[in-house]
């Protein structure tokens, strides 16, 4: 079967900028791409915890594999600097991860709009930011991939993830049209599912989470369907097999199978 994308195997002498790369799945995969020799751009809010990639990864007298880019994605001319700062660094991007999230459980009936906005500036606008950034420049060299991290609580409406799952929905529609606008022009365009994953955003979580893997564990994954050319990258496969079946019931078999399966 054809590749959806131009796969991702060899990333020997490639840069990626992983955005939301102090924790968890962001780190994970900054770690899994120097080991196979790419150069990074390392960008969160937490910038002790970039500086400690770089103190791990860059050595004298070397050209640094670590860049790092401290922002926060809510703020486009921040995101903008880096984006200019990384590719004055390197001459050129390859690859872009928009991994940066918030998470908060909410139910409607402590509706917050606070919360609700919070989650859609970082989460959803913060995305548009990276892309302002990074697209006029993959268009006009007609080369590059966007990643950018969804979650399978987007696939359809969950308890508790009144502000969290519908910017994870709005993540999944835009990369769909993403890749069927850039596509053609030469661009690669992915979208990733995590179940769930050991970070400290699921920590927060008080219930029993089925399937949860490690962050190493997601990266590998990750990068496995980059590897493939897959448009969507969703793991572990033995949990988002039946998220993805709920997708497709009716709501009069839905609801009650949320109630049921969720107990609440």
């Amino acid at each position: 079967m054809k590749p959806l994308n131009p796969p991702l195997a060899d990333w020997q002498g490639k840069t990626a900028w992983i955005v939301g790369a102090s924790t968890g799945i962001g780190r994970a995969t900054v770690l899994a791409l120097l080991e196979r020799g790419a150069r990074v751009g390392v960008s969160a809010r937490n910038v002790e915890a970039l500086e400690e990639l770089a103190l791990l990864h860059n050595h004298a007298g070397q050209p640094p594999r670590v860049i790092v880019l401290p922002l926060d994605v809510r703020d486009s001319a921040a995101v903008a600097a880096a984006h200019a700062q990384l590719l004055a660094a390197t001459g050129a991007i390859d690859f872009v991860l928009f991994n940066a999230a918030t998470y908060g459980a909410l139910r409607a009936d402590a509706f917050s709009l606070e919360q609700m906005l919070a989650h859609q500036q970082v989460n959803y606008v913060g995305a548009l930011n990276v892309l302002a950034a990074v697209l006029p420049g993959f268009v006009a060299d007609g080369a590059g991939h966007v990643s950018i991290t969804g979650s399978v609580a987007g696939f359809r409406g969950l308890p508790k993830s009144l502000a969290y799952g519908p910017t994870k929905a709005a993540l999944t529609n835009l990369a769909e049209v993403l890749y069927v606008d850039l596509h053609a022009r030469g661009i690669g365009v992915s979208v990733v599912q995590p179940g769930f994953v050991d970070t400290p955003l699921t920590a927060k979580n008080d219930f029993r989470m089925p399937a949860l893997i490690t962050p190493a564990q997601a990266a590998e994954a990750m990068l496995e369907g980059w590897r493939r050319g897959d448009f969507e990258i969703h793991f572990p496969r033995r949990f988002t097999f039946w998220m993805k079946l709920m997708r497709l019931l009716p709501y009069r078999l839905y609801f009650p199978a949320v109630a049921r399966f969720t107990g609440l």
